[in-house]
């Protein structure tokens, strides 16, 4: 047996993990000292009402002869398929139906969509970037080469045709810096793609976050996109899925002239059995009138959360991007201290977490990641804690 020695090329130590250490420790050393968790972006508030409504339904449906259902398509229900269709419709973009493949995740799918791809293709992600895309291709071994994400270009780099790459990550609304591009900025990327015979993989998770209309939601929105670019997005943000698991994954027929689209409907239908049909129903009340509605007030929460920690940090001329259209706020660190000085500063002194921006890459050295997922309660409490202690 040989096993695959590119695992080796990975930190063994995966950055949450490393967070999630510290604190432990710090927690025992100090048990009478409440810590508020900023950092890791999991939600906080409950699925709504007509989403748990949809889950029971379908959970007495599974338990009736009549209505029982086993295994479902692999591709999704084209109930939810069609939902999403509707849902692209709202920003101004077509889709087919057999475009639309429900998942249980973006993470799951951003990773997987790279058994479609061999793996002499070579890579180009932003720095600083969600730690997923680098590691998925580390253990497959690809070339990876970055494009410097910072403060001087706002952190939303541009191509550079002097750099050739054949895989291209984009996440905008960005994680982890909440910088989100415009129409005119996508455009030179997917025509940078096209000319290039590229895949851009575009991660929409936080597009949800978006409130200017003249930003880009989806990349479809784009001309010339559908021939070289996939979309992953996912429900863990917009509706609270985290901890249900759903989201979807749109693979045009233009890309190679269908040939990806069917290559993704084969690689699904042989290594996955698909979402549960609970879960989907649960999906499927998300994209109503009601369902939008419910889930925009848990989302005003969290823009909430996100405005008040954005206050407190002008309030002592901290800069930072992010909170406006993303729950993530990117700060830099206050006098000079490197990011997990900075994790260890706060934690120690205000026993606040956030994450270090290091974690995301070297342009995140000297940055840090605060998330707008927590309670209001402690959102508050935090920032009085903060606004005390910088003085």
């Amino acid at each position: 047996m040989n096993i695959n020695t590119n695992y080796q090329n990975i930190s063994d130590s995966y950055l949450f993990s490393t967070i999630a250490k510290k604190v432990n420790e710090f927690s025992k050393a100090n048990p009478d000292k409440e810590i508020i968790k900023l950092g890791i972006g999991d939600v906080t508030l409950p699925l709504c009402k007509v989403v748990v409504n949809a889950l029971k339904s379908a959970s007495e449906e599974m338990g009736v002869k009549e209505t029982f259902r086993g295994y479902g398509p692999e591709q999704g229900y084209d109930f939810l398929r069609e939902k999403i269709r509707t849902y692209y419709n709202t920003h101004n973009v077509e889709l087919e139906t057999d475009e639309i493949f429900i998942s249980d995740g973006a993470k799951s799918d951003l990773g997987n969509i790279l058994d479609l791809f061999s793996t002499d293709n070579t890579v180009l992600v932003p720095d600083p970037v969600y730690p997923v895309y680098v590691d998925t291709n580390t253990m497959a071994g690809r070339k990876i080469i970055y494009i410097d994400a910072n403060a001087q270009n706002e952190f939303l780099p541009l191509p550079d045709e002097s750099i050739k790459a054949d895989i291209i990550y984009i996440c905008s609304p960005n994680n982890p810096t909440g910088a989100v591009y415009n129409k005119a900025q996508l455009k030179q990327w997917v025509d940078y793609a096209n000319k290039n015979n590229a895949v851009i993989l575009f991660d929409s998770a936080y597009e949800c976050f978006i409130t200017d209309e003249n930003l880009p939601h989806s990349i479809f929105e784009i001309e010339g996109a559908k021939s070289c670019a996939v979309e992953f997005c996912s429900l863990s943000k917009m509706a609270g899925f985290t901890g249900t698991r759903c989201g979807y994954t749109v693979v045009p027929k233009q890309i190679q002239n269908g040939l990806l689209n069917k290559m993704w409907l084969r690689r699904q239908t042989t290594k996955f059995n698909g979402v549960p049909y609970i879960i989907q129903r649960g999906a499927e009340a998300v994209f109503t009138p009601e369902g939008q509605k419910e889930i925009q007030e848990n989302l005003n929460y969290y823009k909430e959360n996100a405005k008040i920690i954005s206050q407190t940090l002008d309030k002592h001329n901290i800069w930072h991007i992010g909170g406006k259209h993303s729950p993530y706020i990117w700060l830099k660190c206050p006098d000079n201290m490197t990011s997990w000085e900075f994790f260890d500063y706060l934690l120690e002194n205000v026993q606040i977490v956030g994450t270090p921006g290091s974690g995301f890459g070297k342009n995140g050295e000297g940055y840090f990641r605060l998330t707008s997922f927590g309670s209001r309660e402690n959102t508050i409490k935090a920032c009085e804690r903060l606004d005390k202690f910088l003085k």
